[in-house]
């Protein structure tokens, strides 16, 4: 068995891991460690829906939590992991680590967009972006994942195979995001909930989300170039969770849109949680809820010579626990699906 720790509770993302690896069959939970407001507390009073364990919520302590543990998730905010991935890698235990903290390779960068100084600059190079279906052979040989952003994750997916298979002229990427509320995180969410009329709004725009430079990075990566600028626009919708993202590109030459799905298909053959959908049909968000998938639509604007992606996941799962860990399950050499079917 595994022996897991989760640092970090009480925020959605924390909420999920524990409901995914409470009933994952090659898994023991050996800690969980929270706030102050939750420390002592059992996690059926935090989470009366979480039924399968008798764990207390512990005070955060290296010490003890390497002593019990072969790997552990941090489910933070960002720039609290700084202080705390070198001592848990130091003792030789494996760190999945879901905020933001090493997904950027230029810590300048990192800077920038999250407005804190970046403390363990000499650990960002042992840290793989943990997109399996990118970095899947990175991943098994790893001891410390980056697990990508919620947004980063469905856009990248929906970008891979137009990328490496020259299809697009990156110069003119425009991506517009709607991610259910929890994408807000947990406080955000309890303000919308108190507000008696639902809304849908548009948010950050015009280059200031900080998930921008996460997919930037990544599609320079994939394509081999430099300096890729892009188009983000994200919303928040008026359901829990749920992210739906739609990707426009302009491409090189006009190409049948049957000839692109099938070079999204052989590009995912090997993917178990890719599903690409023939045309006419297109991925509707409730068919991926609570599950691990990426569901991709494809189709081609003849009238505009654009190819538009659509790309749906779970926010929680795909775009952040799910995905923590499916990483988990190949560092430790286990099929990618067990315990996320």
């Amino acid at each position: 068995m595994i022996k897991v720790g989760i640092v970090g509770v009480t925020g959605y993302t924390g909420e999920e891991l524990i409901k995914i690896l409470s009933v994952h069959p090659k898994v023991e939970i050996t800690g969980l460690y929270g706030r102050k407001s939750s420390v002592g507390k059992k996690l059926e009073i935090i989470y009366p829906n979480i039924k399968s364990t008798n764990l207390v919520v512990e005070k955060f302590n290296i010490k003890n939590i390497t002593e019990k543990s072969d790997v552990v998730f941090l489910a933070l905010p960002h720039g609290v992991a700084l202080n705390i991935v070198p001592d848990i890698l130091d003792k030789g235990i494996k760190v999945i680590d879901l905020s933001a903290d090493y997904r950027l390779t230029n810590p300048i960068k990192y800077e920038q967009w999250y407005n804190t100084p970046h403390t363990s600059k000499s650990y960002i190079s042992k840290a793989v972006y943990g997109l399996p279906e990118l970095n899947y052979e990175d991943i098994k040989k790893t001891s410390l994942i980056a697990n990508p952003g919620c947004y980063p994750t469905s856009v990248i997916l929906g970008c891979i195979p137009a990328i490496i298979n020259n299809l697009i002229d990156l110069s003119n990427i425009i991506i517009d995001s709607k991610s259910g509320i929890s994408g807000a995180g947990r406080k955000n969410a309890e303000e919308y909930y108190d507000n008696e009329h639902p809304n849908f709004k548009a948010y950050k725009l015009a280059g200031q989300h900080r998930h921008i430079p996460e997919i930037e990075q990544e599609l320079e990566i994939i394509s081999g170039i430099n300096n890729i600028v892009l188009s983000f626009s994200p919303h928040i919708i008026p359901m829990e969770r749920g992210m739906l993202s739609t990707i426009y590109f302009d491409m090189k030459k006009r190409i049948e849109e049957s000839s692109i799905i099938d070079i999204y298909k052989n590009f995912y053959k090997k993917n178990f949680f890719i599903k690409i959908f023939e045309n006419p049909i297109l991925p509707n968000v409730k068919d991926v809820l609570h599950t691990n998938f990426c569901e991709l639509g494809i189709k081609v604007d003849k009238r505009t010579n654009k190819l538009i992606i659509v790309s749906i996941i779970d926010n929680l799962v795909k775009g952040a626990s799910g995905q923590a860990v499916q990483n988990m399950n190949i560092m430790f050499g286990l099929e990618e699906y067990i315990g996320l079917v």
